[in-house]
C-alpha cells in the first residue's frame, strides 16, 4: 500500500562521505530522489526548508546524533518515517530508536535487500497512517454535517456534547486501528503468525465499529422510514439469535430464545426490529462479559486457562410474545453487570453510553427511535450488579 502520487524521496544523513556517495547511487538506481546531509544540524535545516517523507540517518555522528535528530524530525512532522543506520555493536541504540518511533533500522555493512525492505515498510506505514487519518477526518466531517442537520431540525439540544462524544468514539477507534497496524507490522517483521492473526482481528473489529457508527449516525439523523408488513413477529428474534449465538458461545454466555411457533402476524418492519434486537442482545452479551462471565475451563483451550477472573454462568434470554389487540412484545434479559440507577434515566438520551471508550451512545437512541416509529415504547428494568431487562412493546395497528 503506497500513497498515490507521492514521490520516492528521502533525506540521507551520514558523516562519512563515502557512505553518502555509495548509498546515493544505490538509492538512485532504485528510483529514489536523494538529498544528502553530512551532519544532523545540516539535515534539520534542510528538513525545515523542505520536509522529506523518509529520512535515512546514521545514529553515531559528531555533534547531534541520530536519535536526537529522530526526535527533532518527529516534533516537526510526526508522519515522517525515520530509518536508522547502526553498527552491529549498537543494537541497544537501535532499540531505543524504535521506542522513539523510528520506522526501522539497518545495520552496517548495509545490504541492498535489507535497505529495500526497510524503505518499503516505511512507505507502507506512511500510507496506512495517511489512510487512517483521512478516514477519521471523513467520519468527523460526516458527524459535523449530521450534527448541523440535527441543529436545524431542533432534534438535539445538547449538540456540543454530541460532537464531543462522537469525536471521542472516532478517535478511540482510530487508536485501535493504529494498534492493529502495529501488531501486523510486528508479526511481519518477526514472522509471528499469532501477531498477524491478532492484528487482523483488531483491524476487522475496529473497521466494523467505524461502519456501525456511520450507519447509526445516518439512521439517527434522518427521518425513520418504516416498511411495515404482516409478519411473523418471531422472525427477527430467530434471526438475531442465530446470528449472535456463535459469538455468545465464544464468550461463554448461554443465548436462549423463547419464541413460540404460530404467533399471530403483526404489522411490523422486520428488518428495522432486527436491528433493534441485534443491538439489545449485543449489549446484553457485553454486560455479561463486564460482569466477569466467560468460557468454561474446558472451552478455553491450552490447559483450560482463560481470561483471569472469568466464570461460567452468563445467560441472555430473548423472548417474543403476542399482546392483546394484535400487538407484540420483545424482551432481552441478562444476568450481567446491570445498570446503575443514576444512569438509567440517561440511557436513551444525549448519546449516553455505559461502555466508556467502547460505545458511542447511538445504539439505544436509534433503537428507541425505531420503536417509537412503530408507535411503541421501550422500557428498562435493572439493578446494578444484578442484570438488566429491556422490553419493547409494539401495539397492534
Amino acid at each position: 500500500m503506497t500513497r498515490a502520487g507521492e514521490p520516492k524521496s528521502l533525506l540521507l544523513v551520514d558523516d562519512e562521505e563515502g557512505i553518502r556517495r555509495v548509498l546515493s547511487l544505490t538509492l538512485a538506481d532504485a528510483g529514489w530522489r536523494v538529498r544528502t546531509a553530512e551532519n544532523a544540524e545540516d539535515a534539520l535545516a534542510q528538513f525545515r526548508a523542505q520536509p522529506a517523507p523518509v529520512v535515512l540517518t546514521d545514529i553515531k555522528m559528531p555533534g547531534m546524533d541520530g536519535l536526537a535528530l529522530l526526535q527533532a524530525i518527529k516534533a516537526l512532522d510526526p508522519e515522517c518515517e525515520v530509518i536508522l543506520i547502526t553498527g552491529h555493536g549498537d543494537m541497544d541504540l537501535a532499540i531505543q530508536g524504535i521506542k522513539l518511533d523510528a520506522a526501522d533500522f539497518v545495520t552496517k555493512p548495509i545490504r541492498d535487500d535489507a535497505l529495500d525492505i526497510a524503505l518499503s515498510r516505511a512507505r507502507e506505514r506512511r500510507a496506512m497512517r495517511r489512510a487512517i487519518r483521512e478516514h477519521t477526518e471523513q467520519l468527523e466531517q460526516m458527524v459535523e454535517q449530521k450534527t448541523r442537520q440535527l441543529i436545524d431540525a431542533e432534534r438535539l439540544a445538547a449538540v456540543g456534547q454530541t460532537v464531543a462524544g462522537l469525536s471521542h468514539a472516532i478517535k478511540n477507534m482510530a487508536s485501535g486501528l493504529e494498534g492493529s497496524l502495529f501488531l501486523l507490522r510486528q508479526g511481519q517483521e518477526k514472522d509471528r503468525r499469532s501477531y498477524l492473526e491478532e492484528g487482523w482481528e483488531m483491524l476487522e473489529a475496529n473497521v466494523g465499529k467505524l461502519k456501525r457508527l456511520s450507519l447509526d449516525m445516518l439512521r439517527f439523523a434522518r427521518p425513520e422510514e418504516l416498511h411495515p408488513a404482516p409478519t411473523d413477529p418471531a422472525l427477527p428474534a430467530r434471526q438475531v439469535a442465530e446470528l449472535l449465538r456463535p459469538q455468545a458461545q465464544a464468550m461463554g454466555v448461554a443465548l436462549e430464545l423463547d419464541a413460540p411457533e404460530g404467533l399471530p402476524r403483526a404489522n411490523i418492519d422486520a428488518e428495522a426490529l432486527h436491528r433493534c434486537l441485534l443491538n439489545l442482545v449485543g449489549n446484553a452479551l457485553d454486560a455479561c462479559a463486564a460482569a466477569g462471565f466467560g468460557p468454561a475451563p474446558a472451552e478455553r483451550g491450552e490447559g483450560g486457562e482463560g481470561e483471569p477472573g472469568c466464570r461460567p454462568g452468563g445467560r441472555v434470554l430473548l423472548r417474543v410474545e403476542a399482546l392483546p389487540g394484535g400487538g407484540v412484545g420483545y424482551s432481552v434479559r441478562d444476568n450481567g453487570c446491570g445498570i446503575a440507577e443514576s444512569d438509567r434515566d440517561s440511557l436513551f438520551t444525549a448519546f449516553f453510553s455505559t461502555k466508556g471508550a467502547h460505545g458511542s451512545g447511538l445504539g439505544l437512541m436509534t433503537t428507541k427511535k425505531t420503536v417509537e416509529a412503530h408507535g411503541g415504547s421501550i422500557h428498562v428494568a435493572s439493578n446494578n450488579g444484578d442484570g438488566s431487562e429491556f422490553i419493547i412493546l409494539i401495539p397492534g395497528s
